[in-house]
């Protein structure tokens, strides 16, 4: 597995390095933004390791760059403070984050996780009654099998890992209030990686991608105190 680690540090980039390649992974630094386009245009790159803070731009600007151009999973590093640039770069589609400083080891276990939810490894066996389902709420369609939302207009929206298994939970759990605990459980028995900090910001990106009017929710709704619930009706066709 390439791994391209972006950060302005160069201790950083150098511990990351040096400890990933004794893990067995091939690492490719780079400082800069400029730098790490160069690397992405190169040899094929399986996961970014991303700083938010870079010299010469914005790291929310690469990881937008990168979702917007491939599938590529990000993890994004940041500083204590900087919990609002962390949370647009959840939005704009990252995978998970870490904040400094870390415990490369913890690194190492988020890399696996994610890389593992992106191969697909570790995914329960399904039965047959989910390997044939699709299912209608609202006005979309939701393939399981293929993983694809689309509108009633035969319209398309591209899913991240993450959004489609919490999507599946609720599809597969209509009108009943689920905490985040549980949300947290079934996400990750359909397969993706999440962390409990991160599923206010997948509910966000679902409204916004699901709802008409996403400051005013009609399928996923917050019950105050209690977690979510999700209010449509859901047919499988």
């Amino acid at each position: 597995m390439h791994i391209l680690a972006v950060d302005d540090d160069e201790p950083i980039r150098e511990l990351l390095a040096s400890y990933l390649a004794s893990e067995g992974y091939r690492v490719t630094t780079a400082p800069d933004t400029a730098t790490a386009k160069v690397a992405l245009e190169g040899d094929p790159i399986d996961l970014v390791v991303c700083d938010l803070r870079l010299p010469d731009g914005d790291g929310l600007g690469l990881v937008r760059q990168i979702r917007t151009e491939s599938h590529i999973p990000v993890i994004i590093l940041s500083s204590k403070d900087q919990d609002v640039d962390r949370i647009v770069g959840l939005e704009l589609g990252a995978d998970d984050y870490l904040t400094k400083p870390f415990n490369p080891r913890e690194l190492l276990a988020r890399i696996k996780a994610v890389l593992r939810r992106v191969s697909g490894e570790g995914r329960p066996p399904r039965s047959p009654d989910e390997l044939r389902a699709v299912v209608q709420f609202a006005n979309w369609e939701l393939d399981l099998t293929a993983q694809r939302l689309r509108g009633q207009d035969g319209r398309e929206v591209e899913l991240t890992k993450a959004e489609f298994g919490l999507l599946a939970a609720f599809v597969k759990r209509p009108q009943r209030v689920l905490t985040r605990d549980q949300l947290l459980d079934l996400t990750r028995a359909d397969g993706a990686e999440v962390f409990d900090r991160s599923i206010d910001v997948l509910i966000l990106r679902l409204r916004r991608k699901i709802e008409a009017n996403p400051k005013e929710p009609r399928i996923i709704k917050t019950e105050r105190g209690a977690g979510y619930v999700f209010d449509a009706k859901v047919k499988t066709v």
